[in-house]
């Protein structure tokens, strides 16, 4: 393990696309911008970024030197706490793991998974940290745009098959939901499944003469 982590990081972090080493075998040859790499001395107590990681916190390579302090100011106020803990557990050397957010020079809050492990020198001493960023803030936004779809999706069927029933029956709309939700535990299929098999069961299946009556309701309203 010791001589694994010394070879991998035994150059400067530079450009992370430029590099290829057993990081890729772990999160695979990832887009630049997604991954980056860091490193912690102990003796120096000492960051090293790779460009990513420096581009993620919004400033050009080789224009800031990172200190646990600058780190700690562009963690979310939320997270800070958590984040603290792990910086203790990295100015001791120790393996951590991480999700958090931070916060770039522009304002821009971005997730991230951070993960490091332990730095040996030639003689078996741990002489820091070393791990990788991965920046997972599309990732989370997608799936946070697919259940908000999901969610509307599944009202809109929900509210459809309601107004089946209020007009079939006569009812309030809370009374058409508790009838959807009746036949839901009967069945147990979940409302918005349920719903979705009613309005398909129903779609042509009106009799011409309910399909007039409609037409003449719409028509003749004023």
């Amino acid at each position: 393990m010791a001589g694994d982590v010394n070879a991998q990081f035994a150059t400067p972090l530079g450009d992370d696309s430029e590099e290829n080493n057993d990081l890729d075998l772990v999160i695979g040859n990832g887009e630049p911008q997604r991954v980056g790499r860091f490193r912690y001395w102990l003796g120096e107590r000492r960051w090293e970024w790779s460009d990513t990681v420096a581009r993620m916190h919004g400033y050009e390579p080789g224009t800031v030197q990172p200190t646990s302090e600058l780190l700690l100011q562009h963690k979310h106020p939320e997270d800070r706490p958590q984040v603290a803990e792990v910086l203790e557990r990295v100015a001791q050397g120790g393996r951590f793991s991480s999700r958090h957010r931070i916060i770039d020079t522009s304002g821009q809050i971005r997730w991230v998974i951070v993960v490091g492990d332990r730095m040996f020198d030639d003689t078996g001493t741990v002489s820091g940290t070393a791990g990788f960023y991965i920046d997972v803030t599309d990732v989370l936004q997608s799936d946070v745009t697919a259940a908000v779809s999901e969610v509307a999706e599944s009202r809109a069927v929900i509210e459809q098959a309601k107004g089946v029933l209020m007009a079939a029956y006569g009812i309030p709309a809370d009374r058409a939901f508790d009838v959807l939700v009746w036949r839901s535990q009967e069945t147990n299929v979940k409302v918005r499944t349920l719903a979705a098999r009613f309005l398909a069961a129903l779609s042509g299946g009106f009799s011409p003469d309910a399909v007039s009556l409609v037409d003449h309701t719409l028509l003749t309203l004023t």
